[in-house]
């Protein structure tokens, strides 16, 4: 037996679950970003789109049938999928297939969460799997869904939920629980405003991560059930959670080293400045997530593409980057990067420097520019002698600033109409 199979939990279980990915959302903290795609659609980490690391998740613990529930602006997202995610053999059983938001219940889009599986149950029955792992597409990190179902299968629970200790601050925006010794459940709150601290870390609480694992026929009856209920906004964390305290079994799974043997990563990139700094880490001396663990793949669409290039070497134009990530396709001419993140396609002319940044695939920046703690979206291209992210008063006034004070350029902010996705 490999190293690799040894540290994943791929079992029957694995092969007896439906992953259903909820993957409809605009995301719109993230501003213009998601102005032409939706939030799981966003490229992440130089040649990623934040998708691939549920799905890959997937993929790596054995399960290999996933359904996609698309809705806002879904067209780059389906896309994406398509090419790099239709590698599993369909003569076997195994698929990630779409299913866009398309009235199959009613005359309404995805109403919430829980609604948008309710709308598909059809589907889900035909599968007729035991046991059904619920996911969030808009998240970072590396976890073997494995252990969760084992987990779920040993206690007996109708629902298991996902679960790490957050800052009281944080906490605000998230799904907060209370558990008891044996981890059963005992409160839920969805984005509470005083959020209830852990019991033996009183500066943090204890927050959903959007993961989680049902007996398949619960949850077909529980929807079913909150379909009928006018009042319910028809959503997990809001509705079908805390009410299924009251009469389930449910339980948490706290995510502790990430539970695939490395260290414990989990982002929600959801603001501009939590997208930059997850992206920025990457070119640390050692990143908080491991992007080079073989153990742990993250699997994507492989454009087919050159090498990056560095050219010129003379004293005043050197191309060179320092501390950066690069991806291939990448033409660095006379001009210096330093702890950056360029993805794909990226081309900067001589005497540029480029600090602190996330350049996204496609963009151009033109001679004599300088761009410091910026993202700059796909397809945009930088004018001759630009200067961003060195005076934030001025930058306001054509870009979007963001609290922590990174600056986010796309092609229409610059006047360029690209639509790019």
């Amino acid at each position: 037996m490999s190293e690799i199979t040894m540290q994943r939990h791929i079992s029957k279980l694995t092969s007896e679950t439906l992953a259903i990915v909820l993957a409809g959302g605009r995301g719109s903290r993230l501003k213009a970003l998601t102005d032409w795609r939706a939030k799981p659609a966003v490229p992440f980490g130089g040649k990623f789109r934040i998708i691939d690391f549920p799905l890959s998740n997937c993929i790596n613990a054995g399960i290999r049938h996933i359904s996609v529930l698309t809705q806002y602006k879904s067209h780059s997202l389906q896309r994406h999928l398509q090419r790099g995610w239709g590698f599993l053999s369909g003569q076997f059983g195994e698929f990630v297939e779409v299913l866009p938001a398309q009235q199959r219940t009613g005359e309404g889009w995805y109403e919430g969460t829980a609604d948008a599986i309710y709308q598909n149950l059809d589907i889900m029955r035909h599968y007729n799997f035991g046991y059904v792992l619920v996911l969030a597409g808009d998240h970072i990190y590396k976890m073997d869904y494995g252990k969760m179902i084992a987990a779920h299968a040993a206690t007996g629970a109708d629902i298991t939920v996902g679960c790490i200790p957050v800052t009281l601050k944080e906490a605000t925006d998230f799904g907060v629980m209370d558990i008891d010794a044996d981890n059963r459940v005992t409160e839920f709150a969805e984005k509470p405003a005083n959020p209830k601290a852990m019991v033996d870390d009183p500066s943090k609480a204890l927050a959903s991560m959007g993961i989680y694992v049902f007996s398949a026929e619960y949850l077909r009856n529980r929807l079913i059930d909150d379909a009928k209920d006018k009042s319910s906004s028809h959503d997990f964390g809001k509705d079908i959670i805390p009410d299924a305290i009251k009469n389930a079994n449910i339980f948490a799974f706290p995510f502790i080293n990430g539970n695939t043997g490395g260290p414990g990563y989990w982002r929600d990139v959801g603001t501009i400045d939590a997208y930059w700094d997850a992206n920025i880490n990457l070119a640390e001396i050692q990143p908080d997530l491991d992007m080079y663990d073989q153990n742990w793949p993250i699997w994507t669409h492989q454009e087919q593409l050159p090498p990056a290039k560095f050219a010129f070497d003379d004293e005043e134009r050197r191309g060179m980057a320092v501390d950066t990530m690069v991806s291939g396709g990448c033409l660095i001419t006379g001009s210096t990067v330093r702890h950056s993140v360029l993805f794909s396609n990226v081309r900067i002319h001589s005497f540029s420097e480029v600090t602190d940044s996330v350049i996204l695939p496609d963009v151009e920046i033109r001679r004599g520019c300088r761009i410091t703690r910026c993202v700059i979206d796909k397809g945009a291209v930088i004018p001759e002698g630009t200067v961003i992210g060195e005076d934030p008063v001025e930058d306001a006034k054509r870009f979007y600033v963001s609290e922590g004070g990174i600056v986010l350029v796309t092609p229409d902010m610059l006047g360029q109409s690209l639509h790019a996705v």
